[in-house]
């Protein structure tokens, strides 16, 4: 007689976040069941006190890296996974914590500003996203990530196969959808042309533009959408600001956003 197959090992990790993506891990519940057979989660702190200690087969990690511990935390979480995943735009981009890279004032001077006792309080001078400190495996953008992308993600990794996630923009889950263009028929400036799909384009069809939530797309094209948002009217500091939103960090979002200081 043969025996069980071995489940594969999942273990969550918690950095600098807010905890939605893991969240969305949470929401797939009756998903979750279906994949049970296969996987054990044996390390998820946002959903229980159980813990095993590693080898992880797969690590899925969500939040940046914004204190010395964390720093030295994600480096025994790599050596302990054989495939690491992050999660979110906290862990792809640094998050909106990584706003703080964009000032000229040290970190030491805001702590002072924000804090009591900014004494007690130990932090690197930037946030940064995961693939800065170690070698990911496949980066799921999102603000926060969608759980069908998240299961997709997890399915191919049992099947050994690449996750099928979409590269393009949300404009093409605009016209999926069926909604009008809110650029074009409204003159509402839109970060659709050069976002990740993921979200469903949820804003455009409440006739509100995009706003980043899943990172840049597939090869952007963000000097000609900037070009287009001052044609309809925006100021150069408008057009920063929108770039610099969940994950302004991102290389193309931060790159196109210096243009307009």
């Amino acid at each position: 007689m043969s025996s069980p197959p071995t489940k594969k090992r999942l273990a969550v990790w918690k950095f600098a976040s807010c905890d939605g993506c893991q969240l969305s891990l949470l929401d797939c519940e009756d998903e979750l069941l279906a994949v049970g057979e296969a996987i054990d989660i044996v390390n998820f702190p946002e959903a229980t006190r159980y813990f095993e200690p590693g080898p992880y087969d797969l690590s899925l990690v969500e939040g940046s890296v914004t204190t010395p511990h964390d720093a030295e935390r994600i480096q025994q979480v790599r050596r302990e996974s054989k495939f690491l995943v992050t999660i979110g735009a906290c862990a792809t981009a640094g998050g909106i914590q990584a706003l703080r890279n964009f000032r000229d004032a040290d970190v030491a001077e805001m702590a002072s500003v924000v804090y009591a006792s900014p004494e007690y309080v130990s932090t690197l001078e930037t946030s940064t996203a995961i693939s800065d400190h170690v070698a990911v495996d496949f980066e799921l953008r999102g603000c926060p990530i969608n759980k069908k992308q998240l299961l997709e993600v997890i399915l191919a990794f049992l099947h050994r196969r690449k996750p099928t996630v979409s590269h393009h923009s949300v404009c093409v889950e605009c016209k999926l959808r069926g909604n009008v263009c809110v650029m074009t028929a409204h003159g509402t400036p839109c970060l659709g042309p050069v976002t990740h799909a993921g979200c469903g384009a949820i804003c455009p069809a409440y006739d509100r533009g995009c706003y980043g939530c899943f990172g840049p797309m597939e090869t952007p094209n963000t000097a000609s959408l900037a070009r287009q948002w001052k044609a309809l009217g925006a100021s150069d500091d408008e057009v920063k600001r929108a770039y610099r939103s969940f994950n302004g960090y991102a290389e193309a979002f931060r790159t196109e956003s210096e243009k307009h200081e």
